[in-house]
């Protein structure tokens, strides 16, 4: 039990030699989980010496744990999560043809996940689509347990989606239904609780982190009493809980009829000179124009579970892609938080030495501060900078890279541990 993580207070307590459960991963996990371990430790021994090490301990899923154990998630793996705490895993296949929607939302689910965690950063010299990428810096707190991946979803012509339909009609007197012959349908829970909790973590994130702000992106003007209560709750909780610590968009537009525009705008300026977290709100399809726009007006990200989903691949496009971008799904009550590649697993080139292991690399960064071992985070992060500086990459980043140098999985590996100083 000495090297078992936990927590006391709210707090992890972490050993010098913690046990951290990985999952290989299905395709291209294989390729990139032993790289990304070579160079945590190669981190950590940098950065500490012998007195920190971590033990890897590997924990069965996917394909492979099906063919061995007849279960794509044994009861074991949740369980070794459950006892350990913090995790990281490769690239899971979501299984064709019935068994489990999805092992990354049953995992999410079963552990009580419900942030998932996407810091959104540019590296110098990884090409982009936008002109200015470096503005680019921003964290997304995505709720993880609720709305459509609830999925509770009843599939036109079956007796499920008669009975709603019925009682949608008869009961509720919906008439909305335009065609309901032919009509499926899916259920949206968005709950106080879920929201507040997700809202509450990003609120304090900022604060922690000295970060200037926390837009909560919904889609309140149509969803009114999902995704707008969930705007609402978040400027509650923010004045509330955070009231000496924030300045919300919502108190400034009451100062603004109050008072008037310059008022107001003395407000805000003056708690931006306070050091306070500007709590503000924008509509989903707004944000997405504006994050390509002006990516500089937003540092956190809180949103439902499905905007978050788009929302974390249009802002990783922006930096290079999905395959440079990492991953956590955290509860920051019970301490359990798994780090995760966020990319699939490109089954076409699992084997030939073409798999990109920057996602899984950076989720493990994420897992060493989640630690608390941020100098070992540090000198990956400076290290994947040298990297691409040199223009030494993987194929996904050479195709789209000027003057660029093609390297294997494992020689792009080598090259960073070699720069790790």
């Amino acid at each position: 039990m000495e090297n078992t993580i936990q927590t006391h207070n709210g707090k992890l307590e972490v050993p010098d030699n913690p046990i951290i459960p990985f999952i290989e991963g299905d395709g291209i996990g294989r390729d990139i989980s032993g790289p990304s371990h070579q160079v945590i430790d190669a981190a950590v021994q940098k950065a500490y010496g012998s007195l920190k090490k971590i033990v890897w301990k590997e924990v069965p899923a996917g394909e492979k744990a099906y063919k061995e154990l007849g279960s794509y998630l044994p009861d074991e793996t949740l369980e070794a999560f459950k006892k350990y705490l913090v995790g990281i895993k490769g690239p899971l296949q979501t299984p064709v043809g019935g068994g489990i929607r999805s092992l990354n939302v049953a995992l999410r689910q079963t552990l009580d996940l419900y942030v998932c965690l996407r810091p959104i950063r540019w590296f110098k010299g990884v090409p982009s689509p936008i002109r200015y990428p470096s503005l680019v810096d921003m964290h997304i707190f995505r709720e993880n347990t609720e709305d459509i991946y609830a999925g509770i979803e009843f599939m036109t012509g079956n007796e499920d989606a008669k009975k709603f339909l019925d009682f949608l009609v008869n009961e509720m007197g919906s008439t909305q239904i335009r065609f309901p012959e032919t009509t499926s349908f899916g259920i949206k829970p968005v709950s106080k609780e879920g929201s507040v909790r997700l809202i509450k973590a990003s609120i304090e994130y900022a604060i922690e982190r000295g970060l200037p702000s926390v837009t909560l992106v919904h889609k309140g003007n149509i969803m009114k009493f999902t995704e707008g209560a969930f705007k609402n709750w978040g400027y509650d909780l923010a004045e509330t809980e955070f009231k000496d610590q924030v300045f919300t968009w919502r108190q400034l537009e009451k100062i603004q009829s109050d008072k008037g525009k310059l008022d107001a705008d003395k407000a805000l300026n003056q708690a931006k000179k306070d050091g306070k977290v500007i709590i503000k709100d924008v509509i989903t399809d707004a944000f997405l124009q504006d994050s390509l726009l002006h990516p500089y007006d937003h540092s956190v990200i809180a949103t439902m579970n499905l905007n978050g989903d788009y929302i974390s691949d249009q802002l990783a496009a922006m930096v290079g892609g999905i395959g440079i971008s990492p991953g956590a799904n955290i509860n920051y009550q019970s301490g359990y938080a798994i780090f995760e590649a966020t990319h699939g697993t490109a089954p076409t080139i699992a084997g030939t030495g073409k798999a990109n292991p920057s996602s899984l690399i950076l989720s493990g960064v994420m897992m060493l501060e989640y630690l608390g071992w941020n100098e070992a985070a540090e000198h990956i992060l400076d290290a994947m900078e040298h990297t691409f500086a040199k223009r030494r990459v993987t194929s996904d980043l050479h195709a789209m890279m000027e003057g660029a140098s093609l390297v294997s999985t494992t020689e792009f590996t080598d090259e960073i541990i070699k720069n790790i100083h």
